[in-house]
């Protein structure tokens, strides 16, 4: 894969003493591989942590991905969508379709441009911010797990038919 030329090796990982806690959890090879599985998942994992509205997005990414054993590069970057840039923009479309799927009547017209509106209006928005977090996360994760296994599906497919093409 042409992406693995830019992950860290083995070596390079032991020499980071911030991750010798993790022991050798961390050289699982399913962690590293882009393979259909692990980077599947990964696109799922990244995707939903990158809509939830926390603090270190990436710590609770990064033991998502150890349990479920998938690609952590991948997942890490996906995480990254959500920076202070786009932040506000996902964070206003989930509380849209957290208000939409809860039928909430105190839907905000426009995102508040200080924080003193913003905590004013924050006991009107926290639950409708919450569950759209979770199912626009959820529901882009899931759109983009069948996405990859479809484009995956797709290109192998197209590999073993120009393979059997040459054969011939």
């Amino acid at each position: 894969m042409p992406f693995q030329k830019y992950l860290p090796g083995k070596d390079r990982l032991r020499g980071i003493s911030s991750l010798r806690y993790l022991g050798e959890m961390i050289f699982e090879p399913n962690l590293w591989h882009f393979n259909r599985h692990s980077v599947s998942y990964a696109v799922l994992i990244g995707i939903f942590w990158c809509f939830m509205p926390i603090p270190f997005q990436m710590l609770p990414c990064a033991f998502t991905v150890v349990w479920v054993r998938c690609n952590i590069p991948l997942a890490i970057g996906l995480v990254w969508i959500s920076n202070p840039l786009t932040m506000v923009p996902m964070m206003y479309f989930s509380y849209r379709v957290g208000a939409w799927v809860s039928n909430d009547q105190h839907i905000v017209k426009s995102f508040p441009d200080s924080f003193e509106l913003l905590s004013d209006q924050l006991d009107l928005v926290w639950q409708p911010l919450l569950l759209g977090c979770f199912v626009t996360g959820l529901s882009l994760g899931i759109i983009g797990f069948c996405l990859v296994r479809i484009y995956w599906r797709w290109r192998v497919t197209t590999k073993w038919a120009k393979r059997k093409l040459r054969m011939k």
